[in-house]
């Protein structure tokens, strides 16, 4: 009997559920998909923002990372918080040693409440140890900005930028025009093969807290479930868009609240 198929998520805990490893696993769950995970640090946050970060010791990390991948058939990894340049490379060692077929990369910097996670070496270490790992990267526009060390300023300016990171040594960039004005939230798509615009009704709604999880994490489980990358990015994008327009009317918290994950995959 085959064994199960199993995306491994490796991020921060947020309490409040609505990041990190917990918006991981439901969105796993949500898609059909089992889900595992290495967390990187415990957080203090809710939907009004983060007030603490207490990392995980870097062995600890790579202990649980070899755990999981020694025992379970992990086809996909989804990255999410690193906290630090050392974790990044404890990362990327164990990623080396034990590869898997699919690597999502979201290169968390920032918040969505706007409070940044991780300190510049990190952003260095990000460029260099895992942007040549990933299938797929995941940058928002300030991350795509910090990361390329180009400017965005409208959508003309997502493709460019993509094409930079392209050669970076990802397979895959999707760059995320979501802080972007308009009444379209329009993703790219660059890859070797060519360039794809991802176009959606923005949603009005404030709850937004956890998108950048949610998106990444739901590419990784339709990459699991056999889809390829423009397939499974495409998927993954018309999911999150079913999610905020079901969280609109969730009321989580007195800020920023989640997206609703219940939603069909």
């Amino acid at each position: 009997m085959s064994r199960t198929p199993v995306m491994l998520t490796i991020a921060g805990s947020d309490p409040s559920g609505g990041a990190g490893i917990q918006a991981d696993l439901k969105t796993a769950s949500a898609l059909g998909v089992y889900g595992a995970t290495v967390i990187t640090a415990l957080t203090v946050q809710n939907t009004l923002g983060v007030t603490g970060i207490h990392p995980v010791p870097i062995e600890f990390i790579t202990q649980q990372h070899l755990s999981v991948v020694e025992d379970l058939d992990v086809r996909a990894v989804k990255i999410g918080m690193l906290g630090s340049a050392e974790v990044v490379a404890a990362v990327a060692d164990v990623l080396r040693s034990h590869p898997v077929p699919f690597v999502v990369l979201d290169p968390v910097m920032v918040a969505t409440s706007g409070d940044r996670l991780v300190p510049e070496d990190a952003v260095a270490a990000i460029r260099e140890l895992l942007l040549p790992l990933a299938t797929v990267v995941t940058p928002n526009v300030p991350e795509a900005e910090v990361l390329s060390g180009l400017g965005i300023e409208s959508e003309d300016d997502l493709e460019p930028v993509g094409r930079a990171l392209l050669a970076l040594g990802s397979r895959h960039v999707l760059v995320k025009g979501g802080h972007l004005a308009g009444d379209r939230s329009v993703d790219v798509l660059v890859s070797a093969d060519g360039v794809q615009h991802l176009a959606a009704p923005r949603v009005a709604t404030s709850h937004t807290h956890g998108t950048g999880c949610t998106l990444s994490s739901a590419i990784a489980a339709y990459l699991v479930r056999g889809e390829q990358v423009p397939v499974a990015v495409e998927a993954a994008k018309a999911y999150l868009t079913r999610a905020l327009v079901a969280g609109a009317s969730l009321e989580v918290g007195r800020g920023n609240g989640p997206v609703d994950h219940r939603v069909a995959g």
